[in-house]
């Protein structure tokens, strides 16, 4: 009776995300990124988005949509993800994957930076007028990553607020401690297991990951019978690494395959598309007791999202600057000005300045359409401006002199 209820609620579930959302075909670009604040490091990448045909630069699908940052596993690369990619890009999401830190020497901490970096250089991206990604990126993003890569998710995350939120697989302890960095993570993030894991065991990885969250709302799911490699495509280095720890997942791959994506489909629906019924779906998922299938904690009072009614773009000038820099909200015909100021002169709005690694640099509150912000104190680099309010969520990003 639970396998049948079970598989009702995950074909309910696909026919609200046919209903839902468009399904796209899969571009792919591989463009380099300079992150000019580590000594112009180069970030490789692997870019997926939605497409009006599959290939490589083929062209953009109308619309904007969220980034996912995906990390990857030890010696793996996205190849060993394709299930994800194929999953998540027709629904509407672009994932990037950075191909940085591949060898058999990475660093944890350069891999957690790069993931960081490539969340605010989207968003940029999405604002340039000269970039391939111009208006097709919307405001909400999201961190992932598998084994390393999930790890130094953590790492990506530590004081960023600009992730939407965070979803990790098998998540590796990494060094510096992704353990000791999930106490400064304070996104909505969901936590996955495989209880057979031999490589990252949860006991001494997950859990205390989970554990360690600062995270408002936070899921921790352990798959019954899950091990480390089936949270990916067969990859040769991952199947030797498991191999060496004697490791018999009596659970195929693609039953394990399908109960993640069961999960983390409907969840990133809810916090990076607003969709309601995604997140019904994702608790009715989770609230059937089966431990033959999962196990699973949760710490979140969260009942309803609240989806940004104004979201058009935000002017920054004079860019680039040396002293201060002058917002205004632009509403391109979508809303009359008039709402606009209606809505700022009712409340305040939080203005928040961060760093090309997600870091906090100055937060102010402010009312109206138009703020002048002093920033003479600020080092020469890149920043990302976000202008918060209950109905008022825009983005934009200039440059310090």
């Amino acid at each position: 009776m639970k396998k049948i209820y079970f598989l009702f609620m995950s074909g309910l579930f696909l026919a609200l995300t046919a209903n839902v959302y468009a399904q796209y075909s899969i571009g792919h670009l591989s463009p380099t990124y300079i992150d000019v604040s580590r000594s112009n490091r180069n970030i490789t990448t692997d870019i997926y988005y939605p497409a009006i045909s599959t290939g490589d630069s083929t062209a953009f699908a109308s619309g904007t949509f969220p980034v996912i940052v995906f990390g990857h596993g030890f010696d793996m690369g996205d190849d060993a993800y394709a299930y994800m990619e194929d999953t998540i890009v027709p629904l509407g999401y672009i994932v990037v994957f950075p191909t940085t830190e591949s060898g058999l020497s990475p660093s944890h901490s350069d891999f957690g930076l790069d993931m960081a970096f490539l969340i605010n250089q989207m968003k940029i991206q999405g604002a340039s007028s000269s970039s391939f990604f111009y208006n097709h990126v919307s405001l909400q993003s999201a961190v992932m990553g598998h084994s390393m890569g999930g790890g130094c998710a953590f790492l990506a995350c530590e004081n960023n607020t600009v992730p939407t939120c965070m979803v990790t697989l098998a998540a590796a302890e990494t060094t510096p401690s992704a353990i000791a960095a999930a106490k400064s993570v304070t996104i909505p993030a969901l936590v996955l297991s495989g209880s057979v894991d031999c490589v990252a065991p949860p006991a001494s990885n997950q859990v205390p990951m989970y554990d360690s969250l600062s995270s408002a709302c936070k899921f921790f799911l352990s798959i019954t019978n899950g091990c480390h490699c089936y949270f990916a495509d067969y990859n040769f280095a991952c199947t030797f690494g498991e191999s060496t720890c004697d490791a018999v997942p009596p659970l195929s791959r693609t039953d394990q395959l399908q109960t993640t994506l069961d999960f983390v489909v409907p969840y990133l629906a809810y916090y990076l598309k607003g969709n309601s019924a995604s997140w019904t779906a994702f608790n009715d998922s989770i609230s059937v007791t089966d431990p033959s299938r999962f196990t699973y904690q949760e710490s979140c009072s969260i009942t309803n999202i609240k989806e940004n009614t104004l979201s058009d773009e935000l002017f920054i000038f004079p860019d680039p600057s040396s002293d201060h820099i002058t917002l205004l909200f632009d509403v391109q015909g979508k809303y009359s000005f008039n709402n606009i100021v209606d809505v700022l002169e009712k409340q305040d709005a939080v203005i928040e300045i961060t760093n090309i690694q997600g870091q906090l640099i100055k937060a102010i509150t402010t009312t109206g359409n138009k703020t002048n912000v002093d920033v003479s104190e600020l080092p020469c680099g890149v920043y990302v401006v976000q202008v918060k309010s209950d109905k008022v969520y825009k983005v934009g990003k200039f440059v310090k002199e």
